[in-house]
């Protein structure tokens, strides 16, 4: 897949091109629904399928107060995309000045002279240009005026559209596999490990701390069964904690992985830190409480991690 970063790395010659736009945040099923869509009409116009993405999201830019809080980086963002079988991602940075650009506008200088398209795929909710003055609608109408046709895709879900904000709802509830339904795939984040206090390794569980800039959202509290995704791709099986432990005073808010089943000698010391990691949410397993003394903590840990291995065994 190509990665457009900025309208002036597209190729001269780039058309023709079936394109879809969105901030694609989290690329659940319907986000993938759309994507797929664009995919299979540019394999059927002998096209490319080209994705219009926007680096900030727009939100952050206009009400950077309100803005909601974004479900994936910008890394595994791109990764997805890639992973639906487009040809080619453009990134937009997204800007008060491009904002300006009228609907009509923005579609012309993007969609018909910088990328040639023939087709635009979009949900019959899309909104584009100056202060979202433009609608599944209106695209048609320009789709007439400069010879693109104009598919609209209809809204995944039964009972509730599927939706970015409903993904962040399960995910602040801690519920990681209604998160996982809309997503198509469990939630995950990425980011270094880093030193933390060292207490996981001092009661017999160490752990991968993930750093404070690491990217997704962190859900609920409480401890969740899931993965270790380690450089080189290797998955392992983790109970992971959310939250500051209440066993112990003075705590911040941390994301910890601890690995079971833990690697043999032919991986030497098992060392993750400074390495960029994901780790994947698969089941919320219990809240964070306080437990009284150190030998309740490591009996419910122990019960953690078997729980844990009950959880994956069946996914692996």
């Amino acid at each position: 897949m190509h990665y457009w970063k900025g309208l002036e790395a597209v190729p001269a010659a780039a058309g023709p091109t079936v394109v879809t736009i969105g901030n694609f945040d989290g690329v659940h099923r319907g986000h993938c629904e759309v994507l797929e869509q664009a995919v299979y009409r540019a394999r059927e116009l002998a096209a490319k399928s080209v994705a219009i993405t926007f680096d900030p999201h727009p939100a952050l830019v206009h009400r950077p107060d309100q803005a909601p809080e974004l479900i994936m980086g910008l890394a595994d963002r791109i990764d997805l995309l890639d992973a639906v079988g487009l040809d080619a991602v453009l990134m937009i940075h997204y800007t008060l000045d491009f904002a300006e650009n009228s609907a009509d506008d923005f579609v012309r200088e993007v969609f018909v002279e910088k990328l040639g398209a023939v087709a635009v795929v979009v949900g019959h909710d899309v909104r584009f240009g100056k202060d979202n003055a433009g609608d599944f609608e209106f695209m048609q109408q320009l789709g007439i005026k400069y010879g693109f046709d104009v598919i609209g895709v209809e809204d995944v879900g039964d009972k509730r559209r599927l939706s970015s904000t409903w993904v962040r709802e399960e995910l602040s509830a801690g519920n990681v596999e209604g998160a996982a339904e809309i997503l198509g795939r469990p939630h995950r984040m990425r980011g270094e490990v880093v030193h933390g206090a060292a207490r996981g390794r001092e009661l017999g569980f160490p752990t991968a701390n993930l750093a404070a800039d690491a990217t997704g959202i962190i859900p609920a509290d409480g401890v969740y069964a899931g993965w270790l995704v380690d450089e080189a791709d290797m998955r392992w099986p983790a109970a992971i904690s959310v939250g500051s432990n209440p066993t112990f005073e003075g705590v911040s808010r941390v994301v910890e992985a601890h690995v079971i089943d833990r690697p043999t000698e032919d991986f030497g010391d098992f060392d993750l830190y400074g390495q960029q990691v994901v780790v994947e949410f698969v089941k919320h397993l219990r809240p964070m409480v306080a437990y009284r003394g150190i030998e309740a903590l490591i009996e419910q840990m122990n019960e953690d991690v078997e729980q844990t291995r009950s959880v994956l065994s069946t996914q692996v």
